[in-house]
C-alpha cells in the first residue's frame, strides 16, 4: 500500500494567512479607547516599578 501524503501549507504561508485574517478583523482605536489603554498601561508599569522599588529598599535595609 502506498501512503498518501497530505499537502500541508508551510508554516510561513499559514502565518501570513492568519495575520491577514487578524488585520481584517481588528480596527484602529478611537481617541478615547487609546487614552484609556495608555492610562491602564502606564498604571501597570508604575505599579510594577513601585513593587520593584519596595523590594529594592527592603533588600538594602536587610
Amino acid at each position: 500500500m502506498e501512503q498518501q501524503q497530505e499537502v500541508k501549507p508551510s508554516k510561513t504561508r499559514r502565518f501570513l494567512k492568519e495575520t491577514k485574517r487578524v488585520l481584517h478583523i481588528t480596527k484602529k482605536p478611537n481617541r478615547t479607547e487609546f487614552l484609556s489603554l495608555s492610562k491602564i498601561t502606564g498604571l501597570g508599569v508604575a505599579i510594577i516599578g513601585a513593587i520593584g522599588f519596595v523590594i529594592f529598599l527592603i533588600k538594602q535595609f536587610i
